[in-house]
């Protein structure tokens, strides 16, 4: 199968890569490395399989190029996973959230329909649930409150992914992921912050209380669910995928602290705009239709990252 990974060179895509690679798939790799984060970072992740896909630098909000790429690619899915990331960023930059995420998609959506891409499978967020008053989050919940940018263009994309099924009958997935961890997790994200700085006795901030939940979820189990979805049909499904567990924000730096083995400085500030009191995955959805079974929890996960961690110093 010759597969586009959108955003290939980053945390959940460089490890979808491998995992296609392993597959014995003929895999394209598309990413703008930009600098959302320090982009040798993604140069690093894909040095290991550098020479075994086609690599192509191209920014999604760009058709022309675009055009090109799928004109010379004959791709028979795309896994599209290039956005730009994270809740916070989004409230100061919402139009390039916007730009990127809802038109860079509506790209991928349209020359898949002209070029007769039989499957499309789009990696969602759990921040499409808002503050969902049901735990655990389940895909048939009402989403029409989310509370950041970012969220919102996660929501539109589903919503384009609909209509491209529904009118051009391409196979469609979306994948709600929930906080995903593990090695090559951005550095942006707050368990390779905490991390970092606890490893080299800095401060860490920590907004609201540390009373806030969030579903950590190991990128071994996101993979687990992204490559049964490579390998099924399915018209239109939303698919959740998490670990189906939560860890307060107090019991993950505890965690942390006890791995490193360093006690963490913290410094507590006001709760964010934009930030959930708690996601949970419901994966009924996914162990029936994917045979989705998570096997990573929180307390293996964790020493698993930091072994990482330390091995990049």
């Amino acid at each position: 199968m010759n597969v586009l990974v959108t955003g290939g060179a980053g945390f959940i895509g460089s490890h979808t890569v491998e995992a296609l690679l392993q597959r014995g798939h003929c895999v394209s790799v598309l990413d703008d490395f930009n600098d959302f984060y320090d982009p040798s970072v993604k140069r690093r992740n894909v040095a290991a399989f550098r020479g075994r896909v086609e690599l192509i630098e191209a920014d999604i909000r760009d058709m022309a190029r675009l055009k090109d790429v799928f004109a010379r690619g004959k791709f028979d899915t795309i896994i599209h996973l290039a956005a730009r990331a994270g809740v916070r960023p989004s409230l100061a930059q919402p139009l390039l959230y916007t730009e990127v995420n809802v038109l860079g998609t509506q790209h991928l959506l349209e020359l898949a329909r002209t070029f007769g891409v039989h499957k499309f499978i789009f990696g969602s967020s759990s921040s499409v649930y808002g503050v969902n008053q049901k735990v655990p989050f389940g895909e048939d919940d009402p989403i029409f409150n989310p509370i950041s940018p970012y969220a919102a263009t996660k929501l539109a994309g589903e919503a384009l992914c609909h209509v491209y099924h529904h009118l051009y009958k391409l196979d469609m997935v979306c994948l709600r992921f929930f906080t995903v961890y593990g090695p090559r997790q951005r550095p942006d994200l707050a368990i390779h912050k905490f991390t970092r700085a606890i490893a080299a006795g800095k401060p860490i901030e920590l907004f609201g209380d540390g009373s806030t939940r969030r579903d950590y979820t190991y990128i071994d189990d996101i993979l687990q669910g992204i490559m049964a979805c490579v390998d099924k049909t399915f018209g239109f499904e939303i698919i959740n995928l998490g670990e189906s567990q939560t860890t307060s924000l107090l019991d993950l730096v505890a965690l942390i602290e006890r791995v490193v083995g360093r006690k963490a400085a913290v410094r507590m500030l006001p709760p964010q705009p934009g930030d959930v009191p708690v996601t949970f995955a419901d994966i009924t959805k996914a162990r029936r239709l994917l045979s989705y079974n998570p096997q990573v929890k929180i307390e293996d996960g964790i020493p698993r990252f930091v072994e990482w961690f330390k091995g990049q110093a």
